[in-house]
């Protein structure tokens, strides 16, 4: 039976409308958020930046204090669009910064959540940072460093005193800074831990990202079993074979127990994403079957766990 095409929509492959119905959708925010990045040059606003970008804000540096009020208009609280802004605004945008107050109003009066984050840090240590950056202060002018950093200090007096945290960089390493805007803008909810647990072959090489690998080749391989030389770790023969092995699944399930105890603190320094790569002689069948056993115990634990097989099907 012949089925009759429409050219207009045959446009699009006809895989696509599966694909947008497969996929989950967004979440609705209750109310579009803004953070505020702003504070002393040389007291990490670019790093603050970072670590809201890793927790899933969209970040723009530099901005001009009177495009905050339409860049909030083009948030939205459904679908896929922004619904959490960053926004880095200081001095190096000039004569724009001396209305940063009213358009900061503005932005507020837009019904968006906003909530400014200054950053600061003692003279010596600021003096010390661009020192060792080479850079001069975007206001020193023909000046000292000190001069520019004199001169915004008293630009920034009546913003440091309205922001809704502040936060002293002076002893801070970048990844305490790092943290600590974290603590700030987010709650355990929002930093979910990534655990990919990664079959691979020895012959193949390490994977490069592995954090942790677990070398199972002590297990005797499938492989000179004719009944499983042409099965997988997936498949339930070689999984059974493998774990009826003297200590097999024993020491397997006491590495995924250990692994479970540590993992969520990879959180607390700032690596949300960790892998464990599983490695046999080729990746085919004890690797792989160990793999799928690990994340699986992972999982049972509470852990967000996803299992990839590099090396299966090279043989």
């Amino acid at each position: 039976m012949s089925v009759q095409r429409d050219p207009v929509q045959d446009t699009v492959p006809i895989e696509i409308p599966a694909i947008d119905e497969a996929t989950p959708p967004v979440p609705p925010a209750g109310r579009p958020e803004m953070i505020i990045i702003t504070g002393m040059s040389g007291a990490g606003r670019s790093r603050a930046a970072n670590a809201l970008e890793d927790l899933d804000w969209y970040v723009v540096d530099n901005l001009p204090p009177q495009l905050l009020p339409a860049l909030a208009g083009m948030m939205t609280t459904v679908g896929p669009g922004v619904h959490r802004l960053a926004a880095v605004v200081d001095v190096r945008s000039r004569a724009f910064f001396s209305s940063f107050l009213r358009y900061l109003g503005e932005l507020r009066d837009t019904g968006t959540t906003v909530r400014v984050i200054f950053l600061d840090a003692d003279d010596t240590s600021l003096v010390r940072r661009f020192e060792s950056s080479r850079r001069p202060h975007p206001l020193q002018g023909s000046g000292t460093i000190l001069d520019g950093i004199a001169h915004e200090r008293t630009l920034l007096a009546g913003l440091k005193g309205i922001a809704d945290e502040v936060i002293d960089t002076t002893s801070l390493s970048v990844h305490e800074l790092a943290r600590r805007v974290r603590e700030v803008v987010a709650d355990d909810a929002e930093l979910p831990l990534h655990v990919t647990v990664m079959s691979f072959g020895f012959k193949y090489g390490l994977p490069m990202d592995a954090d942790h690998v677990l070398d199972v080749r002590f297990i005797p391989n499938p492989y000179w079993v004719s009944e499983l030389r042409h099965l997988t770790g997936r498949d339930a023969p070689v999984a059974e074979y493998v774990f009826r092995q003297d200590g097999a699944a024993a020491f397997v399930d006491g590495y995924a127990d250990l692994l479970a105890q540590a993992l969520p603190h990879y959180v607390d320094e700032l690596k949300p994403n960790v892998t464990i790569a599983v490695g046999c002689t080729g990746g085919k069948h004890r690797s792989v079957a160990t793999a799928e056993r690990v994340g699986a115990r992972l999982r049972s634990q509470g852990l967000s766990v996803v299992t990839q097989h590099r090396d299966l099907g090279r043989e």
